[in-house]
């Protein structure tokens, strides 16, 4: 066979095995439920909402056609969002060791680490449009109004101690209130003030019973959602491995200083470190120095640099329901 009729008989073969492919696999006893038709490259599935939701102690019961299509929709964005879930997920590793203990101690439900979640992304850095920042999205007010210091030089909203025991002492002020957790969240986004009017003119109790503007109304089931996918990742497609997370990296030490820090630079290098990982680590120095005229005590985590290059292999998950090599 020469070379013209053996690319011709091949050509030939390879056609006449993709027109018989097609039928082949119909052949088989697939059920459609095991393998659905579909006219794209991929599919995409709806997660089942949960029944209900035990939050804070409270069974949120999701039969009611409202309740259920609110879920519905925030567990669809937290489950079709990929990387910004996946990035809360590590973020948390590295987090929820700090958080979870304050809330324990301040008499916050645990569940309510969830808010943060929703409010931040789990990013200590994070800025909002409104000015609102840090782990728990103070605004300059409020943040000031619970005991933290704001200026262009100090900003405890990024200290993610103080603004998370300012964040307990708000909830548990709410809590006194309203006595009912869901609607506290609903008032850490729409206002104390702001609930308790609609709560008085609407004639119910709870928060998920009002009728509330847009971001309110959905912020309650977000922190649902948040919570349902953290407590089973891989169920909703979120297949992470211990490598994945960001591990906690306690600081090397503790400075605690009373005076002014005229330049924060020099102060970072006598401590065997750089400006960026002085500040990194101190997310609430906001300025070239430490203004102290008023001798506060301050206290400023030293990152321990050797740490800071770790083996992703070793990495331990905080909790193993968000890993598959547990």
């Amino acid at each position: 066979m020469n070379m013209k009729n053996r690319t011709l008989f091949v050509f030939l073969a390879g056609a006449a095995i993709g027109f018989c492919i097609p039928f082949l696999i119909s052949s088989q006893s697939v059920s459609e439920d095991e393998h659905p038709l579909t006219e794209v490259p991929s599919a995409s599935s709806s997660p089942r909402v949960p029944s209900s939701v035990e939050f804070a102690g409270q069974t949120v019961k999701l039969d009611r056609a409202d309740l259920h299509e609110r879920m519905d929709r925030e567990m669809l964005a937290f489950t079709y969002s990929h990387q910004l879930t996946l990035l809360m997920i590590k973020r948390a590793n590295r987090f929820f060791p700090i958080i979870e203990p304050i809330l324990k101690e301040c008499g916050v439900p645990d569940d309510l680490k969830y808010l943060m979640v929703i409010e931040s992304n789990v990013d200590p850095r994070i800025k909002s449009s409104a000015g609102a920042v840090g782990l728990w999205q103070f605004m300059p007010t409020t943040g000031r109004e619970y005991g933290l210091e704001v200026n262009d030089n100090i900003d405890e909203r990024y200290n993610i101690e103080k603004s998370t025991r300012a964040a307990c002492a708000y909830l548990k002020k709410s809590y006194r209130q309203f006595g009912d957790w869901m609607t506290v969240a609903a008032s850490y986004n729409g206002g104390t003030g702001g609930v308790a009017k609609k709560q008085e003119v609407q004639g119910v109790t709870s928060a998920l019973d009002m009728f509330l503007v847009e971001e309110t109304s959905r912020y309650m089931f977000r922190l649902l959602a948040a919570k349902t996918v953290f407590e089973n990742p891989a169920r909703y497609g979120f297949l992470l491995r211990s490598e994945d997370l960001y591990p906690y990296i306690p600081p090397k030490k503790t400075v605690v200083v009373n005076t002014q820090i005229d330049d924060l630079t020099a102060f970072a290098k006598e401590q065997g470190v750089s400006l960026a990982q002085l500040k990194t680590e101190n997310l609430w120095l906001r300025g070239d120095g430490l203004n102290n005229k008023s001798g506060r005590r301050y206290e400023l985590k030293i990152p321990d640099e050797k740490a800071l290059f770790y083996n992703p292999r070793d990495t331990k998950p905080h909790n193993t329901n968000w890993v598959i090599d547990r």
